[in-house]
């Protein structure tokens, strides 16, 4: 398999379009997932992310709606509606605060799932699923994904409909030319870094 330069995620089951211009400045600085760059090619890279665990919710409705509403269930989790009260907040690096907070990181995703979206945050890696807070809402679901490989894009500007779609189909031509193997659906992860707002696709392979 012969895999150049570049930054849409692409694994070897999901498709992953990450973007910046959903929550503003406030992701700027917070943990990110660690990953290896297996190989690149201007804007697209092969990417080897560790084990994670996730807060998700499940919401219906078109897709700039769902992140939105989705956004608001995980974050009412984060900021205090769990078990021991506990608010888990946006900031970096991760480290405990007197009154308790609990850093979160980025990206924010987002993945279709039938008629709805699966939206959800990367939790600290400080955290295990025994040593995080339980959420009070029955619709936050805290789970482990194993590590994997992705095939990844970066690109600038805003998470709209049609940049997204411009740049997941070069991801995809760019996997189809490199006869990589992928399985599942698009995933979006949304960044906000300051002066530019990438948005990087990624495919599971």
């Amino acid at each position: 398999m012969k895999v150049n330069k570049g930054m849409v995620v692409a694994a070897v089951s999901v498709v992953v379009l990450i973007g910046g211009a959903l929550v503003g400045p406030i992701m700027s600085n917070v943990e990110k997932p660690g990953y290896e760059v297996i190989s690149a090619d201007d804007n697209i890279e092969i990417r080897q992310y560790g084990a994670m665990i996730v807060a998700e919710v499940e919401v219906q409705g078109p897709r700039e709606t769902a992140i939105e509403d989705g956004f608001k269930l995980l974050a009412d989790y984060i900021f205090g509606n769990n078990t021991v009260q506990k608010s888990i907040a946006m900031t970096a690096p991760v480290q405990q605060q007197p009154n308790e907070k609990i850093a979160m990181t980025a990206p924010v995703q987002q993945q279709a799932a039938g008629d709805s979206w699966k939206v959800s945050f990367v939790m600290p890696s400080e955290f295990s699923l025994n040593t995080l807070p339980k959420p009070n809402n029955d619709r936050v679901k805290l789970h482990e994904i194993a590590a994997r490989r992705f095939v990844a894009i970066g690109f600038s500007g805003t998470n709209s409909n049609d940049n997204l779609a411009t740049h997941e189909k070069q991801l995809r031509q760019y996997i189809e030319k490199n006869q990589i193997q992928t399985t599942g659906t698009p995933t979006y992860a949304f960044y906000n870094p300051p002066g530019r707002c990438p948005l990087c696709g990624a495919m599971k392979s």
